[in-house]
């Protein structure tokens, strides 16, 4: 069995399995996994396109949604993002990028969130001792991708994850895995990854710490916690450049369309999608819109960039 025959058979049998469990009855398992925000969206044009990545060659940029993107960094790339999230939560993403032999590929990435200061609150002073506390997560990717045939790549990202709340704090590492697939069809590409398979995992911490004189040898016990599963999640993308220079049908020389659709299977929620569509012209000026399907909070999602040349780099400003 070929490459091509072998990638399309794993495919379709992913999509049927997703279709088969996405039951409007079945349990959702909302709330079941740790680290939740590792399922953030994250890089101004996938935002933009509400998330519809997986199979987009984005570079730098596409590797949390699919690690076999770093294979399209034609040189050198570096990234950087800002996002202000809703409760005065933020989050920065920053990130550099190698080809490094024309078929190997390196990348390390950065993602750090903040809750910003909130009150440290005890039932003796439930309206605020005066110190003050951050939630946040951070997490440390490390990403190898590689050029199989001149239509298949994969890459692999291995992550450290930290996330700390006042005194307690919770760590592990994780793997995401992903390909990307030139079917050679009318210029159908295909993408499929998996995020964030790893151990469950446990707060700790001396926040869990408390008196219990006469019990221990240091009159010090610690409150047991339980442990979660990582938000594991399946992503399935297909996408088409149905305008373009190279598009199967509508040749242009300046206007390029792409359009981009995933499905998105995470372990604790049920089966959703998204749908993007990117409108570029002369590869300068860049417009974006997309929607989410199938999910509670996530909705319409608008973006717009440019690039330009200066002294023989290139440049990128995004905005979604």
């Amino acid at each position: 069995m070929n490459f091509r025959s072998l990638y399309y058979s794993l495919f379709l049998s992913l999509f049927i399995s997703f279709g088969l469990s996405n039951n409007p009855d079945a349990v959702s398992r909302v709330a079941t996994s740790a680290a939740n925000w590792l399922k953030i969206e994250t890089g101004t044009k996938a935002i933009g396109m509400a998330g519809a990545y997986t199979s987009m060659p984005g570079g730098l940029s596409g590797v949390p949604y699919n690690p076999s993107s770093v294979t399209f960094v034609k040189n050198q790339e570096g990234f950087f993002s800002t996002t202000k999230y809703f409760a005065d939560i933020s989050h920065n993403v920053l990130g550099y990028a190698s080809n490094m032999s024309g078929v190997d590929f390196a990348s390390a990435h950065i993602f750090f969130l903040d809750s910003g200061a909130m009150d440290v609150t005890t039932e003796d002073f439930p309206e605020g001792t005066g110190e003050t506390f951050h939630f946040t997560g951070l997490c440390l990717r490390g990403t190898y991708g590689r050029i199989i045939t001149n239509r298949l790549r994969i890459g692999f990202t291995g992550k450290y994850i930290r996330e700390s709340i006042y005194t307690t704090y919770m760590e592990s590492f994780a793997v995401d895995i992903g390909s990307h697939f030139d079917t050679g069809l009318w210029g159908f590409k295909l993408g499929m990854s998996i995020s964030n398979l790893g151990p469950e995992v446990k707060v700790e911490g001396e926040g869990l710490e408390f008196a219990c004189e006469g019990e221990t040898p240091s009159n010090v016990c610690e409150r047991v916690t339980e442990s979660f599963i990582l938000p594991l999640t399946f992503r399935l993308g297909v996408s088409n450049n149905i305008m373009g220079p190279e598009s199967s049908f509508f040749k242009s020389n300046k206007h390029s369309v792409v359009i981009a659709l995933d499905a998105i299977n995470p372990i604790d929620y049920t089966l959703n999608s998204a749908m993007g569509l990117e409108y570029s012209y002369n590869d300068m000026f860049y417009l974006r819109g997309g929607t989410h399907v199938g999910h509670d909070t996530a909705d319409l999602s608008l973006g717009a960039g440019m690039e330009f040349d200066i002294s023989n780099y290139r440049f990128s400003m995004d905005y979604a």
